[in-house]
């Protein structure tokens, strides 16, 4: 029998995402995130390319790009109520990190494996954040879908895109439990 690593089993079947509103400070220091940014980092990464790069938004960064997802909103006419409900995660969280998939040319690793990584990378990041105390959450949205905001808001290159942004924090509520996924209804079992 392997060795088992009972704890980290546990966390995993235990862990729950901290919604991005219910985070307050203080959030993680820079040692405290170069930790969780160091698991994140060990990530399955075929060919070791590592296409996918971190940028840290501490709360200077988060009220910039909150007042730029107002203007971006406002210029492409969205309606009030959706810019303000993007809003709220910049202006509560007191730390987020962008994960930004930077592709690199590769004759051996497809695109699409490259973009698989940097979703992998989000949810190490977002579970060693979690297993370090932290609240966190890992959020997307128009914004950061919209090129014009990701170039002003994080330096996103035009070959980039963001993959998520994790939300960092103090939890101020404990979340409720939520349904899980049904494992009969989502497994087949082939046996030949």
């Amino acid at each position: 029998m392997p060795e088992r690593n009972q704890a980290a089993l546990d966390f995993l079947l235990t862990r729950r995402s901290r919604p991005a509103k219910t985070l307050t400070g203080p959030g993680p220091d820079r040692e405290t995130i170069k930790t969780i940014l160091t698991a994140a980092a060990r990530t399955p990464d075929h060919g070791k390319l590592e296409p996918w790069r971190f940028v840290v938004l501490e709360k200077a960064a988060l009220m910039r790009a909150h007042a730029l997802v107002a203007e971006r909103g406002a210029a492409l006419g969205l309606e009030p109520a959706k810019i303000e409900k993007e809003q709220i995660a910049y202006d509560r969280s007191p730390l987020a990190v962008v994960v930004v998939e930077s592709p690199v040319e590769s004759e051996k690793v497809p695109a699409i494996e490259q973009t698989y990584s940097a979703g992998a990378v989000c949810l190490a990041l977002l579970n060693a954040a979690l297993a370090s105390g932290w609240g966190a959450n890992w959020l997307s949205g128009w914004a950061s879908f919209d090129t014009d905001f990701t170039r002003a808001a994080f330096g996103v290159d035009s070959h980039e895109r963001v993959a998520g942004i994790i939300h960092i924090g103090t939890e101020s509520v404990a979340p409720p439990e939520r349904p899980r996924p049904d494992l009969d209804a989502i497994t087949t079992w082939i046996e030949t």
